[in-house]
């Protein structure tokens, strides 16, 4: 019989609302017809700069900044999260095929569960793996999407995003509503090759002057059995042309937010949603067969709360709250043990809750304080399951100076973790203190030149996975520690001529990691062998650069790219058959690129993505290497204006040269789709 796992959810929600009302009655008891706030102004707090264009953010910040807005993101063929973000340097997705494959993200080779994700301003967690799928994560309504190496420049944060080596932050659309409209409506419709359905609905209403309410959902379904070449014998030299098998996928997302804009120093934002998949594995691609059974289900329910309060020049407050919930089950036919089939289910469940206070004595000098606390447990319908929970408590320290040609800033994050299981032996408590300290300065006056250096230290514990999964995991793992070291120079100016603005960025990085742990794909793309290199060196350079001209008769060209060399080795034992070799699945080069035409007729876009050599393996053999790539794609969209709604039609070709190139081994990713969208707003 499979066992059930059910949480009290609403008494912690009513703690939660209790708590704010105590401590903030005016929030709950605000009339609902005072003066209204603006919701088209840009509201600052003090150490949140959002007024700025995003390319003047990037170059201004004192660790690595990259960002795309809406409509970069409309221009640049991409369905997913995932597609997105493998435009950003210095990032290495690892993609195993089709829609429906599983995706991560590492951000600098320090592996996927050094990349904390947040989602409206609260992170999102995977306590069994550490890794959170990004691409179950759609496009349809987010507004913009950043990247920042080390942690970024506000230190008006949660404790826990500071808690990692990268953070890539994920905002949706916030209401905006013309005078004398208090509905906004959007419903697009996209399809496309291998069966590919995706409508989507998107909905925003002004309930009164303070509170305004988004709704937000989508479904997907897609056969995804495109086809690729298979490759016979030691040399290559037989082919035929197969089918991918067991990729079909059927997904559901639905996200509703209720805002309150109080004042221009008031806001609270209160999320609900969900996610469901139902997806084939398609298994690796190996000769005479390509048979693939297994089967995974996800569903997610999260409910997340944001308040922030800015009190007088001085102080200011938020708070953040939330309750996570994640099943997952898993099925491998091929598979038996003693009662049968592989069948098992996995249950998470996270409380969360942070508070962080801003205080600003003089006017470049500030402070800030960050207290986090979560309670994540795990179950599973495994005999002998271990059913761990773990406590974990992070504070964080923060200071900033800013001056007009100087800004620098230091924290201190303190972490204590604590294991408990039912049965067996616990990994502990472990705890540590972690610095950072950046600076950015600005030479002249009068040239928008700045460089920029910033070093931190990083403590990660095992996952669940690899503490207590089963044979695979052992609660004697090593913490993985890192330490990243960054010297960069950035640059931008705006002209008056036909070139609007030019920018450039270039860093070059050290990072070294101690006990590094590194997850490797075994039979399946489920089931993950936890592997201890022990020490990695990790030394590269990100070079990023952007282009824009000024709109004549409503035409203007937009040029960017990036370009990452990194040496990723693995140091821990000169006597082993690794020993200075790339660790696997890392590329030495890879770059993008994107170019964008606007016409009063149509919108034209290219994109390019290329990756070098990598190996499958630790050790560097030729037996073991995967060919470099370059994916190339584009897109044309038209506007049209019927009354007061407004249409577009867009048409993408992705993988313009039809290659079956393999980003992990033995899962080759489609060739030449199209994909046709109508999205209608009014």
């Amino acid at each position: 019989m499979r066992k059930t796992y059910r949480f009290p959810t609403y008494r912690f929600l009513f703690i939660y609302l209790l708590g704010m009302y105590c401590c903030f009655p005016s929030v709950l008891a605000q009339p609902w017809e005072r003066v209204a706030a603006d919701t088209n102004q840009v509201y600052t707090l003090p150490e949140v700069i959002i007024s700025q264009p995003f390319h003047i953010r990037e170059t201004r910040s004192a660790t690595p900044l990259q960002e795309l807005s809406g409509d970069r993101l409309r221009n640049l063929q991409v369905l997913q999260l995932s597609d997105a973000i493998k435009h950003f340097a210095g990032v290495n997705v690892k993609d195993y095929g089709g829609i429906g494959g599983l995706k991560t993200v590492s951000l600098r080779s320090l592996g996927a569960e050094h990349t904390a994700i947040s989602y409206d301003g609260v992170t999102l967690t995977d306590v069994q793996t550490g890794q959170i799928d990004i691409g179950r994560f759609s496009l349809e309504n987010v507004d913009r999407l950043s990247l920042s190496n080390g942690q970024s420049d506000q230190i008006f944060q949660a404790a826990r995003q500071i808690a990692s080596a990268g953070l890539l932050d994920i905002r949706t659309q916030t209401p905006c509503f013309r005078p004398g409209k208090n509905t906004h409506l959007s419903a697009s419709f996209k399809t496309g090759s291998w069966g590919l359905i995706r409508p989507a609905i998107h909905i925003e209403q002004k309930l009164s002057r303070q509170w305004s309410a988004v709704v937000s959902s989508e479904g997907m379904t897609a056969d995804g059995r495109y086809r690729y070449t298979q490759h016979y014998g030691q040399e290559n030299d037989s082919t035929s042309r197969e089918k991918r098998k067991n990729t079909q996928v059927h997904t559901f997302r639905t996200e509703a937010s209720v805002i309150g804009q109080f004042s221009s120093t008031e806001q609270w934002r209160i999320k609900a949603y969900y996610y469901q998949s139902s997806r084939g594995l398609p298994g690796a691609t190996t000769l005479y067969y390509d048979h693939a059974a297994q089967h995974l289900w996800d569903k997610n329910l999260f409910l997340q709360s944001h308040y922030k309060k800015e009190f007088n020049a001085q102080w200011a407050f938020q708070t953040l709250a939330k309750w996570n919930w994640n099943y997952q089950r898993y099925l491998d036919p091929d598979t038996q043990n003693t009662v049968g089939a592989t069948d098992n289910s996995y249950y998470q469940q996270e409380y969360y809750l942070s508070a962080t206070a801003l205080y600003r004595p003089l006017e470049r000098i500030s402070f800030s304080v960050a207290t986090d606390g979560s309670i994540q447990s795990m179950n599973a319908d495994l005999p002998d399951f271990a059913s761990p929970t773990r406590y974990t408590g992070y504070g964080a320290l923060s200071g900033k100076y800013a001056f007009s040609r100087l800004t620098a800033s230091a924290s201190v994050l303190a972490t204590l973790v604590h294991d408990r299981i039912s049965r067996g032996e616990s990994a502990g408590t472990r705890h540590r203190l972690t610095p950072y300290a950046s600076v950015i300065l600005k030479p002249l006056a009068a040239e928008e030149l700045h460089i920029r250096f910033f070093y931190k230290e990083i403590f990660r514990m095992p996952t669940f996975n690899d503490l207590y999964y089963g044979e695979i995991g052992h609660t004697g793992l090593l913490p993985e520690r890192t330490r990243q070291y960054n010297a960069g120079i950035t640059w931008s100016r705006s002209f008056s001529g036909p070139v609007s603005f030019l920018s450039a960025t270039a860093d070059g990085y050290y990072n070294r990691v101690s006990d590094k742990i590194l997850a490797i794909p075994t039979k399946n793309i489920f089931i993950w062998s936890m592997v201890n290199l022990g020490e990695v060196d990790i030394k590269g350079i990100d070079v990023t650069a952007s282009l824009r001209t000024r709109s004549v008769r409503r035409m203007a060209l937009y040029l960017s790219g990036n370009y990452s060399y990194q040496r990723a080795l693995d140091s821990t034992d000169p006597t082993g058959k690794t020993y200075k070799h790339q660790i696997a699945y890392t590329p030495r080069v890879s770059g993008s690129g994107q170019a964008g035409i606007e016409t009063p007729w149509i919108h034209l876009s290219y994109s390019l993505l290329h990756s070098g050599k990598r190996y499958m393996l630790g050790q560097n053999l030729t037996e073991n290497r995967l060919t470099s790539y370059t994916d190339h794609s584009i897109s044309a969209r038209r506007d049209f204006t019927a009354g007061e709604s407004k249409l577009s039609l867009s048409v993408e070709v992705l993988n313009l040269a039809d290659k079956n190139y393999e980003i992990v081994k033995n899962f080759p990713m489609p060739g030449r789709s199209v994909r046709a969208t109508l999205q209608i707003n009014y």
